[in-house]
């Protein structure tokens, strides 16, 4: 698979952690992951963001490694937040789980299905 980051330079550079756009080539596999969040396996759904982001990003990362994947395969990540206060947060969790790695990224207050989820993080990647 190669790999491009794309932030081309006559329109406005990104403000984050992420790609304007990525370009994939000679890819054999795609995954779509699901939009995962912070429930661990037992069920249980934590009342603080830190913690849910935290584990909708394990979740997401179990998703990948099931399918022989990793973060660094990661080309677009979504994540629906319920609270505009919550971004400054999210990216912090964020930048945590993808280190120096920029997938194209979208943020997006929503109201999610479940009233005690705060994030919801999908994700596309490529082997």
């Amino acid at each position: 698979m190669q790999r491009e980051d794309i932030n081309a330079p006559d329109a406005p550079a990104p403000v984050g952690q992420y790609s304007q756009a990525v370009e994939v080539s000679g890819v054999s596999r795609t995954l779509y992951l699901s939009g995962q969040v912070g429930v661990d396996a037992d069920g249980r759904v934590p009342t603080d963001l830190a913690t849910q982001t935290e584990i909708a990003w394990r979740n997401l990362t179990a998703q990948l490694r099931a399918a022989g994947m990793g973060i660094g395969n990661l080309v677009k990540v979504t994540t629906y937040i319920a609270d505009i206060a919550d971004v400054v947060t999210v990216r912090t969790v964020r930048a945590k789980f993808l280190g120096s790695h920029s997938p194209a990224s979208t943020i997006v207050v929503a109201g999610l299905v479940d009233p005690a989820w705060k994030v919801e993080i999908e994700g596309i990647a490529v082997a």
